[in-house]
């Protein structure tokens, strides 16, 4: 990729990235075509090609893109005790940061539904998802381990408790964008907090 006479490079992928997010929000992974996108983009799609030779280059880019800004909305304040980071996680990844990200929560969910759905057969997608996946297991994990080593959290195993809590978020979101349950983050959230309240929090510990 280089620059050209259409302005910032940087810039000019930003609006690519943007126009191919509405592109796929209104379209869906299935019908998306690169004259889709470059009808949601302010510049001709030779512009696009120009930094993207085909539309699985783009998509690739697209993705690590969307996972990027993901990670960076799911940072958590480190000075908190570790109830009170592990629910603010819990309840980001459900529901989005509090401050509203550059996308909307619940079409970005369903955008990378979509992706998710390739990544079966897409090498690509399903490495940088596996990377997505790690790292923030990875962020419940280290909140777990500190918990138990301050004795707010019962000596369990913090694997484990990653793979329950996001197993069941990764659920929640999937059946409330497919079925339009508009009550499962909400009730997924409810029952989660009870987890970490009455389950994983030691009974001798205060972890209010």
């Amino acid at each position: 990729m280089g620059a050209n006479g259409d302005g910032d490079p940087v810039d000019t992928q930003e609006a690519i990235m943007h126009a191919t997010y509405r592109a796929l929000c209104t379209h869906g992974y299935a019908n998306l075509t690169m004259q889709s996108i470059a009808d949601e983009f302010d510049k001709t799609k030779g512009v696009i090609h120009y930094h993207y030779d085909t539309k699985q280059d783009l998509l690739v880019a697209f993705l690590e893109y969307l996972l990027d800004a993901f990670e960076r909305n799911i940072a958590v304040d480190e000075s908190d005790d570790p109830v009170t980071r592990l629910e603010a996680l819990v309840e980001t990844l459900l529901f989005g940061p509090p401050e509203r990200g550059e996308f909307d929560h619940w079409e970005l969910t369903t955008a990378m539904l979509e992706i998710r759905s390739e990544a079966p057969h897409n090498a690509e997608f399903r490495r940088q998802l596996s990377h997505n996946y790690e790292t923030v297991e990875a962020m419940v994990i280290a909140i777990v381990e500190e918990g138990s080593e301050q004795g707010v959290f019962r000596d369990v195993d913090p694997e484990a408790v990653a793979t329950l809590l996001l197993t069941a978020i990764n659920g929640a979101r999937i059946y409330q964008v497919t079925l339009g349950r508009d009550d499962v983050a909400e009730l997924t959230n409810e029952s989660l907090e009870a987890i970490v309240r009455d389950w994983l929090c030691h009974p001798d510990a205060n972890g209010e």
